[in-house]
């Protein structure tokens, strides 16, 4: 079968790698937060790492192979200090600080693009006198007296944390090796972190040491300016999944679309899945083993895997991936799912339904690929992102089955006229339009089969002036 030779070798190799995640639990400004959260350095920063994965798993984000804290790493980091040392790439100060100079080090700066001479330490920061060149950074910090903050004993002084940095070289040699393939992380962490990360690495174990592929993701954006806590216009995860479902939130991240857009595209795209199962329940189990599908849907297949194939090995171009060949394939099902229920010959029939069961198992995959797919039904998904529209809505179920009702009774108007006599039934078009128009303004769209009235979520439409 055509699609389940379907496989993204990077997604297949991801499933059989070692994937390492570290988490900062030692910072500058986690000690500055233990005041507001009336917590230990050690205990916020635990506390957030649990969090974090209540996220990510909302998210539907792989979890790593490892995941280790940099507080019980304190001993990789400092034999790595020392090796940076040794190797004369870093010298430590009175009152016990190691900074890493950057000047020894040929071609710092490959990485982002930054020539020494132009970068500009100073201007945001004092330059700390004890510096030999204004570019170089802390590895290794000494604890501030009188100062309740996580410290270790070191060689360098009597107590100190490490600089932010210098763990990322550490943890990453230690569990994975000194050159890895990928590494990944925010644009902007390219300069200083990750340069200044593969420059450390390359210090302690060797110019050959360092990362084979560096993969960096863009920023979220609101009202055109980049999502950032220092520019208070951040939004928590869970803030936004209150009222967006987190599969949705996902199409957005992975597309680079409208959040506002994003629960729409995504319902289709489930409803269209949950139409094809509903048709094709009664013939799984059925099926021919001889029956071959249709050219134009061998044709769909084949459009399907290597448009997809060929947007992933374009650096995971993933913004347009539900586009082109993924939208002809929905259109297909939902055309032939009305044909299948029309065809008196058996032998088109099954063809026909083979077809469709290669096109469900290539949109199914590119689905799963992205993580779009978890554990629940296509159904359960769907009546959890309705859930998810009512309450950007506004409304309650009990609220929007009245407005429905209300609606329905405005088609029908079966209201009499006080008179002995009834006067002709009207329908009162106007007062349903309304209702529609109403309901879409908050992300509803209702959609008249015949006598009955579907709805899904939408691109909330403005508002019309003059009602």
């Amino acid at each position: 079968m055509e699609a389940e030779k379907m496989e993204f070798k990077l997604y297949n190799t991801m499933n059989h790698s070692l994937r390492f995640e570290n988490f900062t639990d030692v910072d500058k400004k986690i000690i500055e937060r233990t005041d507001k959260y009336k917590e230990k350095p050690l205990e916020l920063s635990n506390r957030f790492c649990e969090e974090y994965w209540v996220d990510m798993d909302a998210l539907h984000c792989l979890r790593p192979t490892d995941e280790q804290r940099v507080s019980g790493h304190i001993d990789q980091i400092i034999k790595m200090v020392e090796k940076i040392i040794e190797n004369g790439f870093g010298y430590a100060v009175e009152g016990g600080d190691v900074f890493f100079s950057v000047d020894k080090l040929t071609d710092y700066g490959k990485l982002s693009g930054q020539v020494l001479e132009h970068t500009r330490a100073g201007e945001r920061v004092a330059v700390d006198p004890r510096k030999r060149n204004p570019a170089y950074f802390a590895l290794w910090k000494a604890a501030k007296p009188d100062e309740e903050e996580p410290s270790w004993e070191s060689p360098w002084g009597p107590r100190g944390r490490p600089g932010w940095h210098i763990e990322c070289s550490a943890m990453s040699a230690e569990y994975l090796s000194p050159r890895f393939d990928i590494h990944g992380g925010g644009a902007d962490l390219i300069f200083p972190h990750h340069e200044y990360e593969n420059a450390q690495t390359r210090a302690a174990c060797g110019e050959d040491a360092g990362v084979s592929y560096w993969l960096h993701n863009g920023h979220v954006t609101i009202n055109d300016e980049k999502m950032a806590k220092s520019k208070n216009n951040f939004i928590p995860i869970r803030e936004i999944t209150e009222s967006c479902h987190p599969l949705a939130l996902r199409h957005f991240l992975v597309t680079a679309s409208k959040l506002e857009s994003s629960s729409g595209a995504l319902y289709y795209v489930y409803q269209t899945l949950q139409d094809l199962d509903d048709a094709l329940t009664p013939y799984r189990d059925v099926m021919p083993e001889d029956t071959e599908q249709t050219a134009e849907a061998k044709n769909i297949v084949d459009k399907l895997k290597s448009e997809f194939d060929a947007k992933m090995a374009d650096d995971l171009n993933t913004v347009h991936i539900l586009q082109g060949a993924y939208q002809r394939a929905l259109e297909f099902i939902n055309a032939s799912i009305g044909e299948l229920k029309k065809m008196q010959s058996y032998a088109e029939r099954m063809s026909l339904l083979v077809s469709l069961f290669e096109i469900e198992k290539a949109a199914r995959k590119v689905l799963d690929v992205l993580g779009l797919l978890n554990d629940l039904s296509c159904a359960e998904i769907l009546n959890e992102m309705k859930q998810k529209t009512l309450t950007r809505a506004g409304l309650s179920e009990e609220g929007f089955s009245q407005k429905m009702e209300e609606r329905t009774m405005a088609r029908k108007n079966k209201d009499f006229k006080k008179s002995f006599l009834p006067k002709k039934k009207k329908r009162d078009f106007k007062k349903s339009d309304q209702i529609r128009a109403e309901l879409e303004v908050r992300g509803i769209k209702l959609i008249d089969m015949g006598n009955e009235t579907v709805w899904r979520p939408c691109l909330p439409s403005q508002a019309n002036s003059s009602d």
